[in-house]
């Protein structure tokens, strides 16, 4: 008798994922003509929290993380993680990163550790922060958090980090970045592979939530429910708790799949159009590489608008606090152009007409 189907479907989700993996760590050693090493395993521990499993002695295969919280998305990717590295020549281990936001927040993060090492992860550590307050919480938080996996990335020298982001997540994404109104690009959700090299890897984007809980269930894995996550002060919490099901109330069953849809043919839509922005935005410049106001004129808006937006961010603004209504106000020095002053933008840059030529810069 085969897994439970909730099972299976994780697995198929994760063995996908590192085939991708293995066969792009290949590539990348035929092309450089050794395997990347892997760091000795005192360098590996150097910064990070406790306690910690050494580095398995396979420096010829690529290692692979995977970020657990210790809830249910997170716990069924590591479970699915371990069982497939197994049978692949591929390295497994767990981050979990203490935010320090909850009372007790260090010893659940170390029962977290303790389970990944029972699953045979190794390294497994806990990573612990400090979170600021730019931005809010939530953003405040997934900053320190997205800086910890990048940190522990390098020194253990992973070639990816697995995220539990699941359908239903996906989603909550789309509605976020629709309430907002930042663009084609905030409807296109998360990429299923992102950050530097394509470091994360999102395997569940087309499993719901119900599956991965499930999964948890049918292997008796315990799961710890952040108590964030019911927390009406959060805006994702709102929207998991009352948004969406409203939705669904209102429009019937499907509303989630939908989204999840809309987000990979807004990505499709957006990649193209940067892809175009790119191209244009080394024509609209003059020989001293200052963007001409009459040629970005000429620019269909959707293409305009991401060259000014890649101007603004060269330029020192940045790119997460820099938003659509930033960039409307800048696109008007050159579809509305009435004499107006310097429009001011985040990091202290400016965007100012002068004689025919955009200048962004900081001020």
């Amino acid at each position: 008798m085969g897994p439970h189907p909730a099972v299976a479907a994780i697995r198929l989700a994760v063995r996908r994922v590192l085939h991708d993996v293995i066969d792009e760590f290949a590539q990348q050693t035929e092309r450089t003509g050794h395997a990347a090493r892997a760091p000795h395993p005192e360098l590996a521990r150097a910064g990070a929290g406790r306690p910690s499993v050494a580095l398995p002695e396979r420096p010829d295969t690529p290692l692979v993380l995977v970020a657990c919280s210790g809830g249910a998305d997170s716990m069924a990717l590591a479970s699915a993680l371990a069982f497939e590295a197994r049978k692949l020549p591929v390295r497994a281990g767990g981050i979990t990163v203490d935010h320090g936001l909850q009372d007790g927040s260090d010893l659940r993060a170390a029962e977290v550790v303790a389970r990944l090492a029972a699953m045979d992860l190794g390294p497994a550590e806990v990573v612990a922060v400090r979170v600021g307050h730019e931005g809010g919480p939530e953003a405040a938080a997934r900053d320190a958090r997205y800086a910890a996996l990048d940190a522990a990335a390098e020194r253990h020298g992973a070639a990816a980090v697995l995220l539990g982001h699941t359908r239903d997540d996906q989603a909550e994404t789309v509605l976020l970045g629709l309430a907002r109104g930042s663009g084609i690009r905030s409807l296109s959700g998360m990429a299923a592979a992102s950050g530097p090299a394509g470091r994360y890897r999102r395997p569940f984007l087309q499993l719901d939530r119900q599956t991965a809980r499930t999964a948890c269930l049918a292997q008796s894995l315990p799961v710890w429910d952040d108590p964030h996550n019911i927390d009406p002060a959060y805006t994702r919490s709102r929207l998991r708790h009352e948004g969406l099901p409203a939705l669904e109330k209102a429009l019937g069953k499907g509303v989630v799949e939908a989204l999840a849809r809309t987000a990979q043919l807004s990505r499709d839509d957006a990649d193209a159009l940067d892809t175009w922005a790119a191209e244009a935005g080394r024509d609209v410049r003059d020989d001293a590489g200052r963007l001409e106001c009459a040629k970005l004129y000429a620019l269909p808006p959707a293409v305009r608008r991401r060259v000014l937006r890649r101007a603004a961010i060269e330029a020192g603004s940045p790119a997460g606090s820099l938003f659509a209504r930033h960039i409307e106000e800048v696109d008007r020095l050159i579809t509305g152009w009435r004499g107006q002053q310097a429009i001011n933008l985040p990091g202290r840059v400016e965007a100012r007409r002068q004689g025919g030529r955009l200048v962004i810069r900081q001020s």
